[in-house]
This record gives C-alpha cells, structure tokens and sequence, in this order.
C-alpha cells in the first residue's frame, strides 16, 4: 500500500515545481516514496515471472486478468467509489474506448510476461525505454502534434537506435516493439477515456474477466491447468498476479497527486533501468557490442528529451508566472486609479488562460489522466 495517508498538500505551500502547483513538501516527500516504489516494484517484476513460469504465459495472463479485477473490486468497496460505473454504462462511446484499451493492455501484459519467461528480459526493458519516444512518435502520427527540435531529434536517434538493434539481434526488436506500440496506444486511448487508475483497471479487467475465466474453465476440463495441479504455493503465487499488478498502481497513484509531472517523468526511467540491470546482471543475457551501441543510443534520445522536457516545463511556468504579476498589476492599477481598462486586462487575462495557466493546470490534468 502507499505511504502516506493524505490525498494532497496544503494549498499555498510554495512548494512548485517546473510541472506546474504540487503539494507540500512533506506530501512531495510521500509522494516521491511511492513513486520510487511503484516504478521499482515494476522494475523488478521480471523475478516474478518465473516463479511461475509452469503455468505458461496465458495461463499466467488469465490468472492475472481474473485476480486483478477481485482485488480491484475490493479497493472499490473500501473507497466507496463506484458512481463512474453507472456514467460509463451510459456512454457507449467511452465502452468502446475502454474495450480498446482492454485489449491493449493484455497483449502488452501477455507480451512482457512470455519475453521474462523465454529470457528476452533486456529486449523487454528496450521497449519501455522507447516508449516515451514512441509516444511522441503517436502524437505526430494520429493527433498531428507538432513538435519542437529537441524532439525531432529524440525520435530520430531512436530511430537510429532501432536500426541498429536490429542489425544486433539479426531481426527488429519485435518484442521491444510490441510492448513500446501497445502501451503507447494503450496511453492514448486512456487519455479519451479519462478514468483514473484504479477505475480504469476495474473496467479494463471487468472486460478481461469473462474471457480469462472462460480460458481457466477449459484449461481445468482439460486437466492442463496448474492452479490445481502443482500445490498450495503455485495457486498461491497465481492468486498474487493481481497483487502484482495492483500494487504499484495504487502506489504510482499516490505518487501522482502529491509530485510535479517533471518528477515522475524522470522516476519512469527507473523501471526500464532495473529490468536491464536484472537481464544482463541476474538473468546473464548476452550483450554484444552492437546492443550495447543501440542501447547507447536509445538512452543518449531520452537524455535530449528530458532535458528538453525539462527546459520547456521552466519556461511555461515562468510565462505563467509572469502573466498572472501583470494581471495583477493590471488590477491594482484600476483599483487605484478607478479605471476599468477593460481591453488591457481582457488581452493579458487571455492570454494568461490560453498560455500560462493551460500550461501549469494541463501538467496537472495529465497526471490526472495517468492514475
């Protein structure tokens, strides 16, 4: 469960950061402990996997379809939050979106769960290092984003990177491939649907159950099934795929309410980093020079896109803060004077809404959006 017990920081704590308003700095300090956990919890889920490597990876998928949503329900019935589901029964639309993301969602779980147990650990960290650049790769494909230098050049050293894994593993990184696409697209649809996190896994898991249990139902008939079969820990450690699963969402969500969007876009990294270290250091996967190269090149492109990242985040925040003294200013000045200029003050708090604090409140919403 996550540290802390409060929800967010006092109002007016001063404590901002480039992501735009955040709580204080006791609650960021909560709130950088569960992201560390959440992003480390799901960095060292490759020595997981294994544990239940007998069952094989679509046994292991339905396992974790049909236990996530239970524990799931759970969590609901604690919070007491259930008014969403009656909204979203209501909007087709939206059904449709979160059956997408469903699907979505479970190749790229029964995708990372087959590479772990057929040790392409490391191939699996690639594709969460290239996600961030696939995403942004997405925006430009389907949403017509446009982007800024820094960002070009991110993309196409990944490109770069890309071309030369494949001339390492003698083929394209398929697996890298299919994770980064299917979670990029997984993030898109997330953002139409706007649920939070633990809403959205009661959804995306409610729609996995039927099909999850259905394929249980008839794996038990067949006598091929192993939550029966293979003793009292191996039913145990597949009961725990939900807690694997919801664990460190429910702290990547804590994390997110109280940490500037700047942080965890930082602590992502951390994740796809302890799964590269337990491919070559624990798993003892093979690192030829030409992986290690594309790999160079992979993280020299996130290097340019947080710093960029980063960069753009300051200068949004000073315009906005610089925007909202002039707008003060303005009103001060008519208080005094006993003058509405109105057309002053209409064009600079126009252009405070559309250009400052869309930029610090958009940060928040995002985060709001990831949960």
């Amino acid at each position: 469960m996550p540290w802390g017990s409060r929800a967010g920081g006092g109002a007016g704590s001063g404590a901002e950061d480039w992501g735009g308003p955040v709580a204080g700095r006791g609650e960021q300090r909560v709130g950088l402990l569960n992201g560390v956990a959440a992003y480390g919890l799901w960095g060292l889920v490759p020595l997981f996997w294994p544990l239940v490597d007998s069952a094989g990876a679509v046994e292991i998928l339905a396992h974790r379809m049909v236990w996530s949503l239970l524990l799931v329900v759970v969590a609901l019935l604690v919070v007491r939050r259930w008014a969403w589901a009656g909204a979203l029964l209501r909007q087709p639309g939206r059904l449709v979106l979160v059956t997408l993301a469903a699907a979505l969602i479970s190749v790229n779980w029964g995708v990372y769960i087959w590479a772990v147990n057929s040790d392409h650990v490391v191939e699996a960290s690639l594709g969460y290092f290239i996600n961030p650049l696939v995403t942004i790769a997405l925006g430009v494909l389907l949403l017509k984003e446009r982007l800024r230098p820094a960002q070009w050049v991110a993309v196409g050293t990944g490109f770069v990177a890309v071309v030369t894994l494949t001339f390492g593993y003698g083929q394209p990184p398929w697996i890298s491939l299919c994770l980064a696409f299917s979670f990029g697209a997984y993030g898109l649809v997330k953002k139409k649907v706007a649920l939070s996190g633990l809403e959205s896994l009661a959804a995306e898991t409610t729609i996995q159950f039927l099909p999850a249990l259905a394929y249980l139902l008839w794996l038990g008939a067949r006598g091929e099934g192993t939550f029966t079969s293979q003793g009292t820990g191996h039913a145990v450690l597949l009961v725990s795929t939900g807690l694997v699963t919801a664990v460190p969402l429910v702290c990547f969500g804590a994390s997110a309410i109280r940490v500037p969007l700047s942080t965890l876009g930082l602590l992502q990294y951390l994740t796809p980093v302890l799964q590269f270290v337990l491919g070559v250091l624990y798993f003892h996967e093979e690192m030829p020079p030409e992986r290690w190269a594309g790999f160079a090149l992979v993280w020299v492109a996130l290097a340019v896109l947080s710093w960029d990242a980063l960069r753009t985040a300051r200068r949004n925040r000073a315009k906005a803060l610089r925007l909202r003294a002039e707008a003060d200013g303005m009103d001060g000045t008519a208080r005094t004077d006993g003058v509405a200029e109105r057309d002053g003050a209409a064009e600079v708090g126009g252009a405070l809404g559309a250009d400052g604090a869309a930029e610090v409140d958009g940060a928040s919403a995002q985060r709001g959006q990831a949960v």
